[in-house]
């Protein structure tokens, strides 16, 4: 009892370590991504949504070459790129990778133009082959911390005696293993290296600086702890090692991840904690119950304790799982519109059957074991196929491993162009700021601040230099009280020239003008 108490207690005090933090985007550039300058600026801006480690950020001038003269200076949540002064005509490429809250590598790029906008594309990915790799070491890991340290629980705890050894065995071997090549496969992926860096120091020293490392290391040592309780007969010595490395379970998967790291982590880690050991109590114990099963007298008195015990922890699943998928999705929507949400809704499907055979199991397929003998061979082909969902599931949230969560997903930020004299000052916002078909949204405002009340409004767009004569569209004021322009065909990149007219009285028209930067992107 003390033993779980204190378990308990650790699970919660995870809830308090660290702040609130998500999975890491870009929500601010400058100069702002697609834009068209006259002149080159002397730094680029990047912000993002939480603090991030810079893994690699390069630059790629127009001419196509990987400048190295470019200074990279990274604090909390803003990275600072100083340009070198002598970058070509046309279009520049910042490319970057950098590791979120979360553990996961976060990459992207933006391009600015000087000039006339030139033909250039972002590097390849060097370490985009890896990508295969981790999915297949997180799978291997999840074998190890589930089958593995699960199993281990199981022979120690409910069928108290040594079964499936073997597998149990292999699976906790190829966990660990997993655990290690996926240290060195974040790295890898952080820096863009190629597999033929895996042996340098910097990838091993980038991981174990992400949140990804303590949680790899907190899963070796569980799975070592249960390496240990494997070993010989059923004791007490070996039921306390088994128990820390099913907290250990918890412990590892609460120390990083998207769900780990959401806000708020008061409830989020503890959650992660609760689900993770009861994934492996559950899936832990399908090896050693069919090994039991498959004896010439199956042990039913195994089978009962496990049925009523895991009658309790589905539930804690359930509840669990419903917690966490409703932080990360935030709307229904997202269960099919996002690449997070289809490998969640997969899984809930993979998980509704695999509870349907749970249930069949307790009520149907056990009492016909307690009967006859004969009832073994349909319940072992039951958890077999238990088995078989169970690792659908594994390899299916292995690819969270690659999304992005929709609540950290953030819309881009609308163009904003403020225009100021003493006799009015107009807000203008355009959506989305780019080629293509945008959104006007004018607050008209006067010299003070306060709303200057209009009989009509005219927007008028034009780019001289590239031969677009002016584009003129009326204003239609909403009932948010802010006039809306929809739908301007802006075809072309570049400093677009923007006069807006109001209407006040039939004879006083206030005008006002300035310049909006189209970005290409």
């Amino acid at each position: 009892m003390r033993l779980l108490t204190l378990v308990a207690a650790l699970a919660l005090l995870l809830g308090f370590v660290g702040g609130a933090s998500a999975h890491a985007s870009l929500v601010f550039a400058e100069p702002r991504d697609g834009a068209v300058l006259t002149q080159a600026p002397k730094t680029v801006q990047l912000r993002f949504n939480e603090s991030v480690t810079a893994g690699a950020v390069e630059l790629i001038d127009a001419s196509g070459k990987q400048r190295t003269d470019a200074v990279v200076d990274a604090k909390d949540e803003a990275i600072d790129v100083t340009l070198p002064a002598d970058l070509p005509k046309g279009t520049q490429i910042v490319s970057y990778r950098v590791i979120s809250a979360d553990g996961h590598p976060v990459a992207g790029s933006i391009t600015f133009s000087i000039g006339e906008p030139t033909e250039n594309k972002p590097p390849q990915e060097s370490g985009a082959g890896i990508a295969g790799l981790i999915w297949l070491t997180r799978v291997g890991l999840y074998l190890g911390l589930f089958a593995g340290i699960g199993g281990v629980f199981f022979v120690n705890w409910i069928g108290r005696e040594r079964v499936a050894s073997c597998a149990i065995l292999v699976s906790l071997i190829a966990g660990i293993i997993s655990a290690v090549a996926s240290l060195v496969l974040q790295g890898l992926d952080v820096l863009g290296l190629p597999l033929s860096q895996m042996f340098a120091v910097a990838p091993w020293k980038v991981a174990l600086g992400t949140s990804l490392g303590p949680s790899l290391l907190i899963a070796i040592a569980a799975m070592i702890a249960a390496l240990i309780a494997l070993r010989g007969n059923v004791t007490r010595v070996s039921r306390i090692f088994s128990a820390l490395a099913l907290a250990g379970v918890g412990f590892a998967l609460a120390a990083s991840g998207h769900a780990a790291t959401a806000p708020p982590e008061l409830l989020t880690r503890p959650t992660v904690f609760l689900h993770a050991t009861g994934v492996a109590f559950w899936l832990g114990a399908l090896v050693p119950l069919v090994a039991m099963l498959r004896r010439p007298q199956p042990a039913l008195p195994v089978v009962n304790r496990f049925s009523r015990a895991a009658v309790p922890v589905v539930g804690v699943l359930a509840l669990s799982g419903l917690v966490l998928a409703t932080i990360q999705l935030e709307s229904f929507g997202a269960l099919v519109t996002t690449k997070y949400g289809l490998i969640l809704s997969t899984k809930l499907a993979l998980v509704a059957a695999l509870i349907g055979l749970a249930g069949l199991n307790r009520y149907r397929l056990t009492p016909a074991l307690a009967k006859s003998e004969s009832g073994a061979k349909p319940l072992v082909r039951s958890i077999l196929l238990e088995c078989a969902l169970a690792a659908g599931i594994l390899a299916v949230v292995a690819g969270w491993r690659f999304t992005q969560p929709p609540r950290s997903i953030i819309p881009d930020a609308p163009l904003a162009v403020h225009i100021h004299t003493d006799k009015a000052m107009f807000q203008v916002l355009v959506s989305p700021g780019r080629v293509g078909f945008d959104d006007f949204v004018l607050q008209l405002m006067n010299g003070d601040g306060t709303l200057l009340h209009a009989k009509e409004a005219t927007l008028t767009l034009s780019l001289p230099e590239r031969g677009i004569e002016a584009i003129e569209r009326q204003g239609t004021l909403e009932p948010d009280g802010f006039w809306h322009v929809d739908k301007v065909p802006l075809a072309i990149p570049g400093r677009w020239h923007m006069r807006i007219d109001a209407l006040v009285t039939d004879f006083q028209k206030i005008t006002l003008e300035d310049d909006l930067d189209v970005a290409t992107r």
